[in-house]
């Protein structure tokens, strides 16, 4: 059976996403490991799945620590002197979804290997601890403290005025913080901490964000922080009041932290391959897989335009609070419009079409046949389907956290990259039939 997506296991809580799965992965954990430190981020089912895990954990005489609300890289952070981490997350998926997602203590999260482990674990029958021998359950409310301390140790000072979007998630707990005692002068929005999501939705997709676009504009700020529901994420409003996305923050922040060498998804852009050649390493999409090759190649620095970003000097964990204290770092010394207009951007459009979970196989079935059809210079099978053209690129594939067919299509110029994508849509929808 797989669990296991690129981000873990996620679902509607109490659906695909169940008490009772949850506590099969509390049973294979606790199993596999003895010292797990467990987290939350707000969501209005948190406690429950977090209980429920525990209280597994501890069945198998493993020891737990609950951490509380934080952010994901919080929480792999703290799992730096444990065995492994248990995150209990939908990061930017809607309220009613939630999920979980495994940690090593150098702040990547669980490997292919290790997924499929502990998915096998979870198919067995587990002998339970007798009363004498269950595990113990402490609390700990440094984690967030700690993640804060570390993250100063590494960046400078930076006085700008920033105006940050906690998306009501528990990034409230702890950028805000950390940028004031770098010396910037903060104001917040939806920082209060709130499961059900009502300031916008917990994706920092541009469309969400005009508030945020809006009180950078009116306060005269040098920069706006948006978050995802856990702070996984990081992405940019620069002091004109544009969008910088993952995409952009993903050239940004290449040049500007002097990295060698890279690691980014077959959905990036591919101004990667002319600044790095062979010292770009793609990856399939998602964050463990890209914090999988940076560890695997010692990369200096590994990014998605997602807006997930890893470095690791601070973890090996998507690090959107480390993120942001590094691009405040940086707009001290030169604002965020001079940097975004000084890399190359060529046209990139994105797409997303929505199916029913129950026509998945049936979909990847006929991906296979209709892209033959598509003539291409090369197609690549690292992720879903990457068709290469002699003036850009098509990715076509299925999300792994999501029933959602993604394309991203980028080009030379704006008309080519609507007819790659024209030809890209019409593929897609034929699937669905």
């Amino acid at each position: 059976m797989k669990w296991f997506g690129s981000s873990g296991v996620r679902g509607v809580s109490f659906e695909d996403f169940s008490i009772e799965l949850s506590m099969r992965i509390g049973y294979a954990t606790g199993s596999r490991y003895r010292d797990i430190v467990i987290g939350r981020d707000g969501r209005i089912t948190g406690q429950i799945f977090l209980s429920a895990i525990s209280s597994a954990i501890m069945s198998m005489g493993a020891n737990a620590c609950d951490v509380g609300i934080l952010p994901t890289p919080s929480l792999a952070y703290a799992t730096r002197d444990r065995d492994c981490g248990v995150m209990i997350t939908a990061s930017h998926n809607p309220p009613e979804y939630n999920g979980v997602k495994l940690w090593n203590p150098d702040g990547s999260s669980f490997d292919t290997r290790q997924m499929e482990d502990i998915e096998s674990l979870m198919m067995s029958e587990h002998e339970l601890a007798d009363w004498s021998s269950v595990g113990s359950l402490k609390t700990d409310s440094n984690a967030i403290h700690d993640h804060s301390e570390g993250i100063l140790a590494r960046v400078g000072e930076s006085k700008i005025k920033v105006v940050v979007d906690c998306a009501n998630g528990p990034a409230s707990l702890i950028t805000p913080y950390v940028l004031e005692n770098m010396g910037c002068r903060v104001t917040t929005l939806n920082a209060q901490i709130d499961g059900s999501f009502p300031g916008r939705p917990a994706e920092p997709a541009e469309e969400n964000l005009s508030a945020l676009r809006n009180a950078v504009l009116h306060a005269h700020a040098d920069l706006g922080i948006a978050h995802d529901g856990d702070a996984d994420r990081m992405v940019a409003i620069d002091d004109k009041g544009r969008y910088a996305g993952g995409d952009v923050l993903l050239k940004v922040f290449a040049k500007q932290v002097g990295a060698k060498s890279i690691v980014a998804p077959i959905d990036a852009t591919m101004v990667l391959e002319d600044w790095f050649s062979d010292r770009l390493y793609r990856t399939r999409v998602g964050d463990a897989f890209v914090s999988e090759k940076v560890k695997e190649r010692n990369a200096d620095f590994g990014g998605e335009p997602s807006g997930t970003w890893i470095f690791p000097e601070m973890s090996l964990c998507p690090d959107g609070i480390f993120a942001a204290a590094k691009l405040v770092e940086i707009c001290a010394k030169k604002r965020l419009s001079e940097l975004v207009d000084s890399v190359p951007s060529l046209p990139m459009i994105k797409e997303t079409i929505s199916f029913k979970s129950s026509i998945r196989d049936e979909i990847i079935s006929n991906l296979n046949e209709k892209i033959a059809s598509v003539e291409s210079t090369e197609v690549d099978r690292t992720d879903g389907y990457r068709l290469r053209f002699e003036d850009g690129w098509a990715l076509i594939r299925l999300s792994g956290t999501e029933p959602k067919i993604r394309i991203a299509v980028e080009a030379r110029t704006m008309q080519r990259a609507k007819e790659i994508m024209e030809r890209m849509m019409k593929v897609a929808r034929s699937c669905l039939k």
